[in-house]
């Protein structure tokens, strides 16, 4: 996410002396250089001695505190954590917290997108079912239940979508007009656009949603 992680930061704790480190210091640097490696050379292209070697220790010690590879992959690029506090935030504060989470300039060296890590990695149909099941519990299920309206589940899905989608657009495909507005000017859009979907939509005079599609004659 933007302003989240910032490659260089990370590259200077990854490479520093293994002897200098605590060992919850070692662990976050093997999470720093599995977060991107995975996220540009995807499950496959990646080995734990890459990860352990970035790092200057031993692969031995990436078994010894993360068990296997597909663990570290797991630990890195699980999302269901990333959103959790969403769900400890008073409804009304979730625009505040979206906001928070995507405003900030994308600058070069950050991590990619978290979930590329997971659709890069070819052949990791598992990690795509947890992404999943990540999104469903929190979003469609624990987010859902505290919105009032109907097509709470959608709303909560919608949201979302827009998170991750302005994301990677704002970190990675960076198109001119999303990356260079100004902060204020991005926030305005994005909480209008929160604000809608965490709400139920606005009946016509009919009883019907107001963006649900007419059949011709009903006029």
């Amino acid at each position: 996410m933007t302003g989240v992680h910032n490659g260089e930061a990370a590259e200077a704790v990854a490479r520093r002396p293994a002897h200098k480190r605590s060992a919850s210091a070692t662990r976050t640097a093997l999470r720093a250089a599995a977060a991107f490696r995975f996220g540009k050379y995807g499950y496959e292209g990646t080995s734990v001695r890459d990860i352990a070697g970035d790092v200057g220790v031993d692969a031995a010690l990436v078994y010894r505190y993360f068990g296997s590879k597909e663990a570290l992959f797991n630990d890195v690029s699980g999302t269901g954590k990333m959103f959790e506090p969403l769900l400890d935030e008073p409804v009304e504060a979730i625009p505040d917290w979206f906001c928070a989470l995507l405003m900030g300039p994308p600058r070069e060296g950050d991590f990619p997108h978290p979930v590329l890590s997971v659709l890069r990695s070819s052949g990791r149909d598992e990690a795509v079912a947890r992404l999943r099941a990540d999104f469903t519990d929190v979003f469609s299920h624990r987010l859902a239940a505290r919105l009032d309206g109907p097509d709470a589940d959608l709303r909560a899905e919608l949201l979302a979508a827009w998170m991750l989608g302005t994301s990677l657009m704002r970190t990675e495909i960076r198109p001119p007009a999303l990356a260079s507005a100004p902060d204020a000017t991005l926030e305005r859009y994005l909480r209008a656009g929160i604000e809608v979907l965490l709400g139920p939509a606005p009946e016509d005079g009919d009883g019907t949603a107001g963006g649900e599609e007419r059949t011709a004659g009903d006029d």
